[in-house]
C-alpha cells in the first residue's frame, strides 16, 4: 500500500524525517497535516495499528496543545473525544506520522524509520 507522511513544512523534525526518505528513495505522498488532518477514523485505524497510546499521538510541546490544556484533558477524555480533538486540528498531532495502512509511526527517530520504512 502506498505511504502517505503527514507533515508540516515549518517543523524541523519533519524537515528531517523528510530528507531522510528521500535519501532512502522511500516513495510516498506528503500531506500538509495542519491543512488535511487526518479524520477521526483514520487516526482511531492508525492508533489501533501503531499499538501505541493516544497521548503519544499529541505534540505535547505544541502552543496548542498548552492553549487548550490538553495536559489535563488527557487525563479524563475518552478515546473518541480525544481522537475528535486531533482530527480537528492538525497542529495537535505528533508530526511526522506516517503509514501505509499496516505501519504507523509518530515522530521521527531514524531507528524506526530504518525498521518501518526500508
Amino acid at each position: 500500500m502506498e505511504k502517505t507522511f503527514y507533515w508540516y513544512p515549518k517543523c524541523g523534525t519533519c524537515r528531517n524525517a523528510k530528507k531522510w526518505l528521500d535519501q532512502h528513495d522511500v516513495d510516498y505522498t506528503e500531506v500538509h497535516i495542519v491543512e488535511n488532518p487526518p479524520s477521526q477514523s483514520q487516526l482511531e485505524e492508525m492508533l489501533k495499528k501503531s499499538g501505541l497510546d493516544i497521548k503519544k499521538f499529541f505534540n505535547t510541546s505544541g502552543q496548542k496543545y498548552r492553549e487548550l490544556g490538553m495536559k489535563d484533558k488527557i487525563k479524563t477524555a475518552s478515546k473518541s473525544e480525544l481522537l475528535e480533538l486531533l482530527a480537528s486540528d492538525g497542529m495537535l498531532i505528533k508530526r511526522p506520522l506516517m503509514t501505509d495502512g499496516e505501519k504507523v509511526t509518530v515522530g521521527f527517530k531514524e531507528v524506526e524509520y530504518e525498521k518501518a520504512w526500508l
